[in-house]
This record gives C-alpha cells, structure tokens and sequence, in this order.
C-alpha cells in the first residue's frame, strides 16, 4: 500500500511500484485522504484504490509513504496513527523524501538507523531518533523499516525488495539496468 498526497512526488515510489507489479506480482494499491483524486507534482492525476482512512493493516505487507511538499505544511494529513499501528504489527514501513517525517513523527525511527533529505528536516521534529540518523544519499534499511532520501527511488526499491525477501536475478537486472546509466564511458 503506497500513501500519496496532494502534490506528491510521484518518481519517489513509481520504481517500487513498478517492480512490485511487473515482476513479483505485488497487488499495487495506493491510497489518499479521504480517497480522493491527487496530481502529482509532475501533473499525473491518480484515482486511488481507497482513502487512507479505510486502510486495513491486517491485509498488508508493506506501508510505504511517498514524499511531497504537503508534509511540511498545515493540510498534512495525520497518519501518524496508522504508520505506529503499521510498524507494531511489524509490516515493513516504508517512507521516502518528506514521507520519513511521518515515520519520525509516528517513533518508527526512535531506534532505528535512517535517512531522510537532511538531518535538519527530520530535527525540526523534536523526534526520538536523532543519533541514529545517517546522512547518506542512498536508502537505509533497518529491520523493516526503509527510508530514502527523494534522490534514491532506485536504493528505495532495493530495499524494500530486499526486505520483503525478493533478492533474485530480476532484482539484480533491475538494478544493473539502473546503475548503467552512471557508467563512465572511456
């Protein structure tokens, strides 16, 4: 189950998503407050599956909240809630970009190594979690928990994948096919 937003950033969880439904055979969902229609930041407008509200953990392996600029204002939507319930049935929780200050703001990170865009993003928060905080420009997992800086939609999926015990061959195309695009060319 991905949790988009008003505005999110849809290039954060379209690799995860992707793979999920393409090669695993996930049952992709995503979900909105109050189920309503969203555009992304890119303009994409999505019609989710169901409203946040109605999300069912008991139905779920994996939360992941995508990043966007509506979780550093007054309309954030509170999940808090639910990510804590999330992380207490010990589904994988999943934020990326902004969506780790959820994870913040809900204790998931309290004990756990993570990343986020910045160390201040996260420390405006008064969270528990702050010396376990990694500034690293790649995806952290920690048990089952992953977060990503908005720049690491590749290592985000890696993770996640990784967690869920998907490490095969697909994963190791996918992310080879990724990573060409970095080879220097002699």
């Amino acid at each position: 189950m991905t949790i988009l937003t008003e505005n999110f950033s849809d290039w954060e969880i379209a690799l995860i998503n992707s793979a999920g439904r393409g090669y695993y055979d996930f049952d992709t969902r995503f979900a909105t407050p109050g189920g309503s229609t969203v555009t992304s930041s890119s303009g994409m407008i999505i019609s989710p599956h169901l409203a946040i509200e109605d999300i069912q953990l008991g139905d779920l392996d994996l939360l992941i909240v995508c990043g966007g600029t509506i979780w550093q204002t007054d309309q954030v939507p509170d999940i808090t809630a639910l990510v804590a319930a999330a992380y207490e049935k010990n589904l994988v929780v999943a934020g990326i970009c902004d969506g780790t200050r959820v994870l913040a703001q809900s204790g998931v990170l309290d004990k756990v190594r993570h990343t986020s865009n910045s160390a201040e993003n996260l420390s405006k928060l008064n969270y528990g979690g702050a010396a376990y905080y990694q500034d690293v420009p790649y995806a952290i997992a920690d048990g089952r928990v992953i977060t990503a800086p908005g720049t690491a939609p590749v290592s985000f999926m890696a993770e996640i994948l990784l967690t869920l015990g998907l490490s095969d061959d697909n994963l190791k195309v996918y992310l080879a096919m990724f990573a060409a695009e970095h080879r220097k060319e002699s």
